[in-house]
């Protein structure tokens, strides 16, 4: 079946979303699971890593602060646009990160990315850090702490803070001193 098969989810994911766009008829169901079938083929070519959730708790609770975070961040920006008066600060932050599972940085990313006033701007593999653009900065340091507490740590309880290993076992995690 797996080779039939070998993302069920995303062929599933894919044959709704086409009958969603197209409209529900047998012919649209014929095409939609026709092109689900190659899409989930050519996504065996890609060969993606399997990432392994540690901590149901963790997402749950990164959830909650990112979203409290982006309601914050709007009520931020719309003060700061609002009060033509108020000067802005506009500036990058380089926040140097433990984080290197893919799939983590990935999350990473939508998140800053989705909080109004902040963008990713670049991620060094090298030196392992991540430059963000923030519309109103006054305290960088502030900045650095917000994301490696409240984002990076979640994450890495979630996915670790390297990458699986070849084999598909999840990397054990580091601890620091």
């Amino acid at each position: 079946m797996k080779k039939i098969l070998p993302y069920p989810l995303l062929f599933g994911s894919l044959v709704l979303f086409w009958l969603l766009l197209s409209g529900f008829t047998r012919a649209q169901f014929l095409l939609g699971v026709l092109i689900a079938l190659l899409a989930c083929h050519a996504m065996t070519a890609l060969e993606p890593k399997k990432n392994h959730i540690r901590s149901i708790p963790a997402i749950v609770s990164l959830f909650a602060a990112v979203s409290l975070d982006i309601l914050n961040s709007n009520i931020a920006v719309v003060k700061l646009i609002l009060s033509p008066r108020r000067e802005r600060h506009p500036g990058f932050v380089i926040i140097p990160l433990e984080l290197e599972n893919s799939a983590g940085l990935a999350v990473l990313a939508c998140i800053i990315t989705a909080t109004p006033g902040t963008a990713w701007v670049d991620y060094n593999v090298a030196r392992r850090t991540l430059t963000i653009h923030v519309l109103d900065l006054e305290d960088a340091k502030a900045w650095r702490d917000t994301v490696k507490q409240r984002y990076e740590l979640p994450l890495i309880r979630i996915f670790g803070a390297k990458e699986a290993i070849e084999d598909g076992q999840p990397a054990k995690e580091e601890k620091s001193a």
